[in-house]
This record gives structure tokens, C-alpha cells and sequence, in this order.
């Protein structure tokens, strides 16, 4: 009987915590207030920041670049949201971007706008067009709820489906693990990368869509996702590209979405 009413339970919260995205207009499970993960992440966020080496923006060009860029992607989508009134799509985001001296090909946006790319990644974004094609990647996962996604999966499956506030207060390693694991920081578990293909194939669409209505090309994206495809060589590939593989069935759904992004693009004037 037991077993009976958890299964009920547990199906009970998935048909409540269904909800159709207002970015990607898809049916997600989210369990989680947002708002409660953006505190979540501000407090993971320094806690990263303080254990790294963080690259200064007023003496170093790449940090510089990526500042720039993150927040012409941040003004670009807030106004585009503001006109399409659905500005409480980036409720409670403060937007933070920084550089951390770290080897790994990687970058990552938590909940509320908390930016990191590592200079791993920067020999092979090679160009600031590049770079904002993986930025507007990485925040496309944010602002899309990827991760509040995946996290509540986890909590369902791992936790019990039990209130974030539980969660920490009840199993605070745990939860933890679980929040890093769903934003696809740190390393992996088990070889996989938190973001489904699915969740992958939409944060290169709208990704591509963000970077372009900041005024940066979204045609270079093709070549970077091939560069990407080479940086592993005959090893594992970046962990960024882990659940995305360069196959040609890939690079033809690339190239659609550049067409789509193309009405978005506006050069800024130098």
C-alpha cells in the first residue's frame, strides 16, 4: 500500500509540475521555485568564484571580452523579452560574468545570470563571435529552466520529491551534488553531462538567436562547433560537447538554426 501511494505521489507531482516554457514553448517538469535555485546559485556562485582563479577584467583583453560580450547578450534578450512582455522571464537575474584560469573547454550559466567561461575555451572559440555563439548557448540553458528541470528530476528520483528547503536543510551534500550535477559544473557523473539532447538542441537555437540580437554573427557558429568537434582529438571530448556529438545530422540542424537566427542579426557599428 505504501508503494502504491508513493507511485500516486510521485505521478500526482509530475502532471502538477508540468508547465509549458515561455522561451522554448515546450511542456517541462519544474518543481522548483526559480527563485529559490537563484539564491541557491549566488551562494554556489562565490563559493566557485573564491576557490578559483578568477582572470581581472581591467588587466587582461580575454576577461575584458568576456564581460563585453555577456552583457550585450544580457541587454540584447532583456530588452527583446521587455518588448515581447514577457519580462518576467528574467525575473530576479543579476547578471555576473567572469574568467576563470582553468585548462578545461568549458563554460557554464547558473540560474539568475551567474556567468563562467574558462580560458580553456577561448583557443578554440578563437574569435568574439565564437565566444558569444557558446555564452548565448550557455545561457539559453539558464533562461530556458534546463536545469531547473533536470534538478527536479533529481530531486523526484533521488530525493523523494521532497521541497528544495527540505532538500538542503535534510540532505545538504546531496543536494549539493545534485544542483552542480544539473548545471553542468564541475565534473561529471557517470561520463554524462547533465543536459539532454533535447535541452542541447534547444539552447543551440535560441543560443544562436540571443548572440545574433546582440549584434554578433550566428554563422560562426558552424565552424566553432567544428573546432569543438576536433579540440578532443582521439581523447573524450571537451565536457561541453559530451551529449553533443558533431555528426552531420547535427551540423544540417546547425545550419538550420543559423537561417532562423540570421532576421535576428544586426551588426553593431564599430
Amino acid at each position: 500500500m505504501k508503494k502504491i501511494f508513493s507511485s500516486f505521489l510521485i505521478v500526482t507531482m509530475i502532471l502538477a509540475g508540468c508547465a509549458k516554457n515561455q522561451v522554448t514553448g515546450r511542456k517541462q517538469l519544474i518543481l522548483l521555485p526559480e527563485k529559490e535555485l537563484q539564491s541557491m546559485a549566488g551562494q554556489q556562485y562565490k563559493q566557485f568564484l573564491a576557490q578559483s582563479k578568477i582572470v581581472a577584467v581591467n588587466v587582461n583583453k580575454d576577461a575584458e571580452m568576456v564581460r563585453r560580450v555577456g552583457t550585450r547578450i544580457a541587454y540584447a534578450i532583456t530588452k527583446y523579452y521587455e518588448d515581447q512582455g514577457k519580462k518576467e522571464i528574467l525575473d530576479g537575474y543579476t547578471w555576473e560574468f567572469n574568467l576563470v584560469d582553468n585548462k578545461d573547454v568549458n563554460a557554464w550559466c547558473m540560474p539568475g545570470g551567474k556567468v563562467v567561461v574558462y580560458t580553456g575555451l577561448l583557443p578554440v572559440t578563437q574569435n568574439e563571435a565564437a565566444l558569444a555563439v557558446v555564452m548565448g548557448h550557455e545561457i539559453a540553458h539558464a533562461i530556458a529552466l534546463h536545469g531547473n528541470e533536470r534538478m527536479s528530476q533529481g530531486v523526484m528520483q533521488q530525493l523523494g520529491g521532497v521541497a528544495l528547503s527540505v532538500a538542503v536543510a535534510n540532505k545538504p551534500a546531496e543536494t549539493q551534488n545534485l544542483f552542480l550535477t544539473a548545471y553542468g559544473i564541475g565534473s561529471t557523473v557517470g561520463g554524462t553531462l547533465p543536459f539532454s539532447r533535447k535541452q542541447e538542441l534547444e539552447a543551440d537555437q535560441f543560443g544562436l538567436r540571443f548572440a545574433a540580437m546582440a549584434g554578433y554573427n550566428p554563422q560562426e557558429a558552424i565552424p566553432f562547433w567544428q573546432r569543438m568537434a576536433k579540440a578532443g582529438g582521439g581523447q573524450k571530448p571537451p565536457e561541453i560537447l559530451s551529449t553533443h556529438p558533431s555528426d552531420e545530422t547535427r551540423i544540417k540542424k546547425m545550419e538550420q538554426y543559423v537561417n532562423e537566427a540570421m532576421p535576428y542579426y544586426k551588426p553593431v557599428r564599430k
